[in-house]
């Protein structure tokens, strides 16, 4: 099996080598073993940091990862993670809504293009109307 150095790992993995100590810390990472002092993992530590940057940008928090991480593969902890994702994806729906009318409301700026941004009709605020 082959074992990366931090560095490499930190490299290949595009995160901070300080993220990874912190997650080993904190239980996300199975311990590094040391060579020649220096903490190495196996290559494929590589997609268990894959799966951590995901779940973050998913907006899962570290102690919901380390709960999807945990080694329990029982049906209740099948069960754990199906519910927790289940919940997060009402969140993750609201999140592209607001991002797409966020994208639209700059396209319509883009193609007003007064950039009066005092007197823009579409910045106007006494209509309560809701984003596109």
């Amino acid at each position: 099996m082959r074992f990366l150095p931090i560095g490499e790992l930190a490299d290949r993995a595009r995160v901070r080598a300080s993220a990874l100590r912190y997650w080993e810390e904190r239980g996300l990472l199975p311990g590094a073993r040391r060579e020649g002092g220096r903490r190495v993992w196996p290559a494929t530590a590589i997609r268990r940091v894959a799966l951590i940057r995901m779940a973050q940008r998913a907006g899962f928090t570290l102690t919901e990862i380390a709960r999807l991480l945990a080694e329990d593969t029982t049906p209740s902890a099948t069960r754990q993670w199906r519910n927790m994702a289940a919940r997060k994806l009402p969140e993750l729906d609201r999140h592209i809504a607001e991002t797409q009318a966020l994208r639209q409301a700059v396209a319509d700026c883009l193609e007003c293009g007064c950039m009066k941004f005092d007197q823009c009709v579409l910045l106007d605020t006494t209509d309560a109307a809701p984003p596109r």
